[in-house]
């Protein structure tokens, strides 16, 4: 976006703060585009897409980990952080996805994953085969266990993804020995920051993707990396595997976290200093309040996190009101600006999650979430889409337990909160599945089924109709970006009746949500700008459960 207010100098020169209001696309690479026919996405297939992404609008993407890994948690189990998995491609196919994407005016963010690595990385499998209190297992959190012969855990911890947070090695000479630390699978053995070396090799990763010309980070777990010194019991040793978050307080958001951020911060502010391009660092943060996030986008920490109180909110006008006011006051109070987000690889997708889809994404969830859609887009800050947000796909709720390949399920037995749902590859075009996903021999099959239903929501299918969720889409970005009162900045409230939801940015352009079913007064007479209404919204009307946008005055 090239609007907004935020500026700096370099070299004499002022240049907008480019992250500051930009619209990113996720892409989850092993389901966006397979360039081979093996059935799954790669960097090949991103590069093919990227004209698509170009017309869509968006100002960057950010990759899913494509490093090599056994995959046992889709890519966040690195074995080695300077790579990409042949499953994906190569370095040459990674340049080259660069390249294209920065002909395109597209940036392009990678995800990396600091706080565990894969249990066949290197330094890790070094750990095992050394000996208790090595240099090489300080890089991890291993600790002799409690009871006799050390057979119990060393603390309660439970892991996010079901079970102890602890596993048990065999040493060397075939005894039961220590025990190390993963708080999401035993695949996934937590780094320990309290060492230095740690920190030094994430430096040298940082650099090494930053000298190949990518434009920043999101960084996964971001306000993990360092666990409470004395890995003390937990008062509520299984909080993280019930809510499925990270909220153990001994094991998250420890005070030391920032000192890395701040380190990372600078390493950017290094590069940009060279050539005038400021690079990103986004954080998954999950904490348990605004103001705690704010502590993460503090001037000199990272410059954005994840804002994930508007994804979990329920669909009530109250409720939104109340996460977009925490979120204004206490986040973009320190200088930075909210990052919103209402979909992502690890969350029900928001048309299923607002209600029922209907076919030919119809129904009220469907409805709601294209409200939704253009709420987010008005709002000071930036905005994060999820690959297939711009479809209006549902979650595929009924894919039989055979083929669900989360972790979770894996450890735990039960679906709930399973993720595959929302990983299922993207229909391009067609009648029937692959639906242009892979460009493999007869019969080539996805990684995950596509159900028969996804041809309504083929891409060809939605270019091609002016009232789909892509035109919605396309249509606020490019107004987004073209609208003066639209990105950064601020917000103020309008009064309105229950139900109803509104605001206006700059000098004059309105916002309204009706959260409600029945149609309503609307905040701004005349015909609106845009509507995610898929039939005509009348001057001075709001249909039920639709956003719309006026410029007052017209």
């Amino acid at each position: 976006m090239h609007n907004g207010c935020s500026h700096r100098r370099v070299n004499g020169v002022t240049t907008h703060h480019w992250w500051r209001d930009a619209v990113i696309y996720q892409v989850y690479v092993r389901s966006f585009l397979d360039s081979t026919g093996d059935g799954v996405g790669d960097l090949a297939g991103v590069r093919a897409g990227l004209p698509y992404l170009r017309r869509l609008g968006v100002d960057g993407i950010w990759l899913s980990p494509f490093y090599p890994s056994p995959q046992s948690d889709h890519g966040y189990d690195v074995a080695d952080y300077r790579g990409v998995d042949p499953l994906f491609g190569d370095l040459d196919e990674f340049d080259a996805l660069v390249a294209a994407a920065r002909r395109l005016g597209i940036r392009v963010l990678l995800d990396i994953v600091p706080n565990h690595c894969s249990s066949e990385h290197p330094w890790f499998r070094e750990a095992l085969a050394a000996a208790p209190g090595s240099p090489a297992r300080s890089r991890f959190h291993f600790a002799d266990g409690r009871g006799p012969d050390g057979a119990e855990p060393p603390n309660n911890w439970h892991a996010m993804f079901g079970g102890p947070a602890w596993t048990r090695v065999t040493e060397a000479d075939g005894r039961p020995g220590q025990w190390y630390l993963h708080m999401f699978t035993p695949e996934q053995p937590d780094w320990n920051w309290r060492t230095p070396e740690v920190a030094a090799e994430f430096d040298r990763i940082l650099r090494f993707w930053l000298d190949r010309g990518v434009d920043g980070f999101r960084i996964d777990v971001a306000a993990g990396l360092f666990k409470h010194p004395e890995l003390p019991d937990s008062p509520d040793p299984e909080a993280d595997a019930r809510t499925r978050d990270s909220v153990n307080p001994l094991a998250w958001n420890q005070p030391e976290v920032h000192d890395v951020w701040r380190h990372w911060r600078a390493v950017c502010e290094e590069y940009t200093a060279r050539d005038g391009r400021e690079r990103l660092l986004v954080g998954e943060v999950s904490v348990p309040s605004a103001r705690e996030h704010a502590r993460y986008v503090r001037p000199d920490e990272l410059h954005q996190a994840f804002f994930f109180d508007l994804l979990g909110a329920p669909w009530d006008a109250d409720a939104f009101r109340k996460v977009i006011s925490e979120a204004m006051q206490d986040i973009a109070g320190t200088g930075s600006t909210v990052t919103w987000v209402l979909n992502n690889h690890d969350q029900v997708r928001t048309v299923t999650r607002y209600g029922e889809p209907a076919p030919g994404g119809s129904g009220l969830g469907a409805a709601r979430a294209r409200a939704a859609a253009l709420l987010m887009l008005a709002l000071p800050g930036a905005a994060y889409i999820y690959q297939g947000e711009e479809l209006g796909l549902p979650e595929v709720v009924d894919l039989p337990d055979d083929v669900l390949t989360d972790p979770i399920f894996r450890r735990t037995g039960s679906r709930a909160r399973v993720r595959d749902g929302c990983r299922v590859p993207l229909p391009w075009s067609g009648q029937a599945s692959p639906f242009g996903f892979t460009s493999g021999a007869e019969g080539a099959k996805p990684w995950l089924p596509q159900p028969e239903y996804f041809a309504e929501y083929a891409t060809d299918r939605a270019l091609a109709d002016t009232r789909s969720f892509w035109h919605l889409y396309r249509d606020g970005l490019q107004l987004r970006s073209g609208l003066p009162q639209l990105g950064d900045g601020t917000l103020r409230w309008l009064d309105t009746p229950p139900d109803v939801l509104a605001f206006v940015r700059g000098d004059g352009l309105v916002c309204a949500v009706n959260f409600g079913t029945s149609p309503t007064e609307a905040p701004v007479p005349g015909t609106p700008l845009l509507s995610s209404a898929v039939g005509p919204c009348p001057a001075g009307e709001l249909p039920g459960s639709t956003a719309a946008w006026w410029i007052a005055g017209l």
